[in-house]
């Protein structure tokens, strides 16, 4: 996901060395589909111009789980980030810093993290205050974008053994990690015979995870392990990308013919493929890296124009601060909206009016967002970037901790209590991620 900083893995005093504009721009075009992605999928109900709760897209419209397919682009930023991170990470490596190159990561993610729970919780007492209800509306919604936070720092902490793996096994190792994502499913479903692996999804969804959580972690490794092969040019050009995507779409289809849900986002009301992950979301993956390949000769040319590049490195910028607060801006858009009487509430797909009201409703959350993103990097661009994470084992143990306890109370109970508990983990882990000395 996007990031606050350098993400090279070199320290903020080391010169950066000239940067490939390619995965910039993909994690910039990432972003913007995550984006407009969330605002779409949030619809908003109103009842007797009084907004009193929100529907999900996928729960009212089946169809929208194809879209899924392509804005589901989680594997996109776990590959490009990977694959910018190899040069900087093998120098760690050498040296043996690779622990401190983690607590640099999770510290650039921890300080922003820390203003965005103390913005909720701020506002949290403010409804309880004032006996507002627009934030119970929205309680879990404006946390529920952490989830990525904690992926990215597991598997990013396991990115010197992805590297390991990669110079000794080559392309193996991602076959390697589909096969036990693989063997994960078929334990899941509990399928022993070629009937029942030709009904797998169906086995799967209708089947409990145990053993398939470890999912969590092998399926998100996968694009991790082709980042980095893509980097050190293990596959490239048009015609791999090709292959890839074509690789993907009888992916896709197999899975679907098995009976997995088509939906690629972890909510339960259309099928799940992502909590667990299951092999159907491992076809997207291939189709995102084929599109990677496909159009990167066409993205180069248009990325040596001037415009599209300072519009890239703006995105960048923006990237971490973004996608923190893009769901906050919801919160006014909803209360301007029903204070106005918007068509916010367009009612459900196929009934005139739904997408125009899609629209107005993107409109809003544009015009929130942009103050509220302006004031997040005027704070951040005070505040001193340059602060070196610990190199001490213990405070690098704890912080980890504290942080990945922060944002799973954030995620499982969303701001009223999570934030609350979660601004206090995390601002521990902000700090023992600068200590300089060893614990006592």
């Amino acid at each position: 996901m996007p990031t606050l900083g350098r993400d090279d893995g070199l320290p903020m005093s080391v010169p950066a060395p000239e940067r490939d504009p390619y995965p910039d721009a993909l994690r910039a075009c990432a972003l913007l589909v995550v984006v407009l992605g969330h605002w779409i999928a949030t619809l908003p109900r109103v009842v007797d111009g009084v907004l009193v709760d929100t529907d999900h897209l996928l729960a009212l419209w089946g169809a929208a789980g194809y879209l899924t397919w392509l804005v589901q682009v989680v594997p996109l930023f776990v590959f490009v980030s990977a694959a910018v991170s190899v040069d900087g990470v093998e120098k760690r490596l050498a040296a043996g810093g690779q622990a401190t190159w983690w607590a640099g990561r999770a510290l650039g993610l921890a300080r922003p993290t820390v203003t965005y729970l103390a913005v909720l919780v701020a506002l949290a007492l403010l409804s309880l205050l004032s006996g507002g209800r627009l934030l119970g509306v929205f309680n879990t919604s404006l946390t529920v974008h952490l989830w990525f936070l904690l992926m990215l720092l597991t598997v990013q902490a396991l990115l010197p053994w992805c590297l390991r793996m990669d110079r000794r096994f080559g392309l193996s190792a991602v076959a390697g990690l589909v096969l036990v994502a693989a063997a994960m499913d078929l334990l899941r479903g509990g399928v022993s015979s070629f009937d029942g692996l030709r009904w797998l999804g169906r086995h799967v969804s209708e089947s409990a995870p145990g053993i398939a959580w470890l999912n969590m972690l092998v399926v998100w490794l996968i694009p991790q392990q082709l980042g980095i092969a893509w980097k050190r040019g293990r596959f490239k050009g048009v015609v791999a990308g090709a292959g890839f995507i074509a690789l993907g779409v009888v992916w896709l289809l197999l899975a679907l013919g098995s009976g997995y849900p088509v939906a690629m986002v972890g909510v339960a009301l259309a099928g799940n493929n992502m909590l667990p992950p299951t092999l159907a979301l491992v076809g997207v993956m291939w189709l995102q890296v084929g599109g990677v390949l496909l159009f990167e000769p066409l993205a180069r040319r248009v990325l040596a124009w001037r415009t599209p590049a300072r519009v890239i490195a703006i995105l960048g910028a923006l990237g971490m601060p973004l996608y923190l607060w893009h769901k906050l801006a919801e919160l006014p858009a909803a209360w301007l909206g029903e204070k106005l009487g918007l068509p916010i509430d367009a009612g459900v797909p196929g009934e005139a009016g739904f997408w125009l009201g899609r629209a107005g409703w993107i409109a809003l959350c544009l015009l929130m967002v942009a103050p509220v993103i302006a004031t997040v990097v005027r704070f951040e661009l005070k505040r001193n970037r340059n602060v070196p994470a610990a190199q001490h084992t213990a405070w690098i143990i704890f912080g980890g901790a504290a942080l990945y306890i922060g944002l799973a109370a954030a995620l499982a109970w969303g701001v009223w209590p999570g934030a609350v508990a979660g601004l206090v983990a995390v601002a521990a882990s902000s700090w023992a991620l600068r200590r300089q000395a060893p614990a006592r």
